[in-house]
């Protein structure tokens, strides 16, 4: 992807930086106008070309592209439009008995220019979300998508262009170059959603101008399948959480520990459910997506590579093809825990699956790694369900689904730590592109005007017992 020159991100920089007061200026009703825009676009004009886009740069079928990208903006957008007003309403908080004579309240102003860096395994979704948070905030906003998804990114270009004057949002295609770029300016907010090793980059970058940061990160989701588990629901539904987009989600569930007196129903359930939803042909299955590039593929083919050297057992539903970047829905039994499987983010369609008997070893084991971006648990046993929640951290968790945390707009999205910074989607959204700024009047005499020095007499004895009782 040509990569975009420096005189043209920093002159679109410019612009928007001469603009980001009074676009943070703007009201509700010019603010819902926007999203609303964006969201007929994606709905609507641009529906069929970003479904063509998108099957064209990770073969993602039309109805997969539906539900995971312009569902999720649609929803997003009508969340935001629905409840933009009164989250912009500034908050009023009350009053300590010390600053009696003064009323204060919190307003909600835009934090300016902001720059968005979105992945390649949902373009949509990922680069148009965060948007309509920026643009809920009043920010003017400056987009670098995955060069990994070019075609998508040329129908953003066109949806934003359509829509929005340079001034406000600008798309800025490119790699490496075009990143580095733009990460040495000095953006107001930096939105970034992609793996903890680049995020650690960006956050570097950030600190160089004091830039706050919402981080998007992943890590190795945990799943835990107990015997008190509805084994075949629970196959079907990490089956589809898994393999939808090739299993190329940053939440979907990343290695399996499952009961060992269910662990041969379950896997017994979790192929016959793949047999059903790929029709036993995966590679000719139009709900079947590719990896994203051939590099991705072959790290993916090495981590079956070296579990099958390990002695493990694999079930595959086909072999690989390097011609269309095609690697098969594929089980890893009992892989060793030093095995780069369990080591690395899978990102892929292949899921490691583990047995154990005491849950205590699982948790021990969960907690000895990064902290996950999710964590899922099948299980109807409600006493072992708290046990695992309160003695594990997650940025996110399911019980007894996974993946459907990111579609609720009430729910804040993010990662802890290692599997990311900050929150997003609805009104967490809004207050990652916000500050919060609090405002304090003093409308009459207050007991601070006579708490100033010389500390003497009477005042010393009021400080002491200000201090002792209030």
């Amino acid at each position: 992807m040509k990569e975009s020159s420096e005189e043209y991100i920093t002159g679109a920089f410019a612009r928007q930086r001469s603009t980001e007061l009074s676009l943070g200026a703007t009201s509700a009703r010019e603010r819902i106008r926007k999203i609303r825009a964006l969201a007929y676009a994606v709905k609507y004009t641009y529906r069929q070309q970003i479904r063509d886009a998108v099957y064209a740069d990770l073969h993602k079928g039309e109805e997969e592209c539906d539900i995971t990208e312009i569902y999720v903006v649609t929803t997003e957008a009508q969340h935001t439009i629905a409840h933009l007003e009164r989250w912009m309403r500034p908050r009023k908080v009350p009053t300590p008995l010390p600053l009696l004579g003064s009323t204060s309240h919190v307003r909600y102003e835009s934090k300016g220019v902001s720059l968005i860096i979105s992945p390649w395994n949902f373009p949509i979704n990922l680069t148009l979300g965060p948007l309509i948070s920026a643009i809920a905030a009043g920010c003017p906003v400056m987009i670098k998508p995955s060069e990994y998804t070019p075609r998508t990114t040329e129908v953003i270009e066109k949806i934003i262009s359509s829509l929005f004057p340079a001034t406000e949002v600008v798309v800025c295609p490119g790699a490496v170059e075009t990143a580095q770029t733009l990460l040495s300016l000095p953006f107001r907010h930096i939105f970034f959603t992609g793996s903890p090793a680049v995020g650690k980059i960006v956050m570097r970058a950030a600190a160089e101008n004091l830039s706050s940061v919402t981080l998007e990160l992943g890590g190795k989701s945990p799943t835990i399948v107990d015997k008190s588990a509805d084994i075949g629901l629970s196959a079907k539904r990490i089956a589809y959480g898994k393999y939808m987009n090739a299993g190329q989600i940053c939440i979907a569930p990343d290695y399996l520990y499952v009961h060992e007196e269910v662990k041969k129903e379950f896997l017994a359930e979790l192929q016959s459910t793949l047999s059903v939803m790929y029709m036993d042909a995966p590679k000719s299955s139009a709900a079947y997506g590719r990896i994203v590039s051939q590099k991705h593929a072959d790290r993916l083919q090495e981590m079956i590579s070296e579990a099958r050297n390990h002695g493990c057992d694999i079930i595959s539903a086909g072999k690989a093809s390097n011609e269309d970047r095609y690697v098969a829905p594929t089980i890893i039994i009992d892989p060793p825990l030093d095995s780069q499987v369990m080591q690395e983010e899978i990102f892929g369609p292949v899921l490691p699956v583990l047995s154990y008997r005491n849950i205590d070893e699982v948790l021990a084991t969960i907690n000895e790694k990064e902290k996950p971006l999710a964590l899922y648990i099948y299980a109807r046993n409600k006493s072992l369900i708290n046990k695992i929640i309160q003695n594990t951290r997650a940025g996110t968790s399911c019980v007894r689904q996974n993946n459907l945390q990111f579609f609720h707009a009430y729910l804040p999205f993010g990662g802890s730590n290692h599997s990311g910074i900050g929150k997003a989607h609805g009104y967490h959204g809004f207050l990652a592109f916000s500050n919060e700024r609090s405002v304090l009047t003093q409308r009459s005499f207050g007991a601070t005007d006579i708490l100033r020095p010389p500390y003497t007499g009477w005042k010393k004895k009021l400080v002491q017992w200000t201090v002792k009782w209030l």
